[in-house]
């Protein structure tokens, strides 16, 4: 039988103790769009420098965002002391090398998902930030949601039993843009990599890192991997997980448990609903709907403020997303990716 109620999720609300950090942001794409409109709107963070490889693109998303220095060099914000923490949203393949050097210029360090295309560059980023002493946090925006605390609350109440299964999907239909960035092989392209860490990042929220993994799918004609459906093996769990670029597919999600189930509601990435259900078939649901106000993609600023507060607490990692299941993480698609034969 379920509670009455659901618990109530925490939030990184601003202004509950966090340091108004000044922020550097690498790169000029939409992400990084997104991501400054929302730390404007709902945080108590500061971006104060922006740097792209082009000067007339990095002026124009200054003045767009009110961010006081444009810079047309990355070196040049990183060398800039009124930095305190760098986001890096830079195309994917760049992640590394710029996340390397943001670490050896003593800045704080949000690298946008995922944090390398591999878990031998991403084990490099975690090495160096230890031995320099910064922060390091992957810019997985779900965890910090209010649903994800309330999933994870959900399941340390028991209220669903033991965890036995995660079904999770996140597919867009993006293939027939040959110039799109995630078909270009080498440089982190495929849908694992850029949506496909979704599913795989909520089952091991869930249930850890897998002991085996099995992937079937399709690759595109440049050699990346186009569809696929992963089954991971947990002991006596399995989880399945799909991702495409060939088709939009519900982006939805349930944790089965020995008791009942949670549903989120797709886009189950970013800020939605979650129902809770029985295994009693004429049980009403527990429903519970994001009324924060912070919706669609001023989700990301959940992750800035949760950064400042660790920053705070002079954390070197993020608690709810550490970094050894950050590695873990892309070494699960790094296996999959190896399965499927993509490049």
């Amino acid at each position: 039988m379920l509670p009455s109620s659901l618990p109530e999720p925490a939030q990184f609300s601003r202004d509950t103790g966090e340091p108004s950090l000044r922020w550097g942001v690498v790169g000029v794409g939409w992400i990084a769009g997104f991501f400054a409109a929302a730390v404007s709107a709902h945080t108590s963070q500061q971006i104060v420098a922006v740097a792209s490889r082009s000067a007339e693109r990095a002026g124009e998303f200054a003045a767009r965002h009110g961010i006081e220095h444009a810079h047309a060099d990355v070196d040049a914000l990183l060398s800039d002391p009124s930095v305190d923490v760098v986001y890096v949203a830079a195309p994917q393949s760049e992640h590394l090398d710029i996340g390397l050097r943001a670490i050896a210029a003593g800045k704080h360090v949000l690298i946008e998902k995922p944090i390398a295309i591999d878990a031998a560059g991403a084990q490099r980023l975690v090495d160096a930030a230890a031995s320099a002493g910064v922060f390091l946090m992957e810019a997985m925006w779900s965890r910090y949601q209010p649903q994800a605390d309330l999933v994870r609350r959900i399941i340390a109440e028991g209220i669903i039993g033991e965890p036995r299964l995660v079904i999770a999907d996140h597919g867009q239909a993006i293939a027939d843009d040959p110039d799109h960035r995630l078909l270009l092989p080498g440089t982190g392209g495929g849908a694992l990599l850029d949506l496909g860490i979704y599913p795989i990042q909520l089952d091991s929220m869930v249930l850890g890192r897998p002991d085996a993994v099995r992937a079937v799918g399709s690759l595109t004609p440049s050699g990346v991997d186009a569809t696929s459906t992963l089954v991971l093996d947990h002991g006596d769990e399995q989880s399945t997980l799909m991702t495409s670029l060939l088709t939009r597919t519900p982006t939805i999600a349930a944790v089965c448990g020995t008791l009942g189930r949670i549903d989120l509601e797709g886009p189950f990435h970013i800020p939605t609903a979650v129902t809770v259900r029985s295994h009693d078939l004429f049980e009403p649901a527990l429903v519970w709907r994001d009324d924060t106000g912070v919706a669609l993609m001023d989700g990301l600023a959940w992750q800035a403020t949760a950064l400042a507060g660790y920053v705070g607490e002079g954390r070197l990692e993020s608690p709810l997303h550490p970094l050894d299941e950050t590695v873990s993480i892309i070494a699960t698609i790094d296996e999959a990716r190896r399965q499927l034969g993509a490049r």
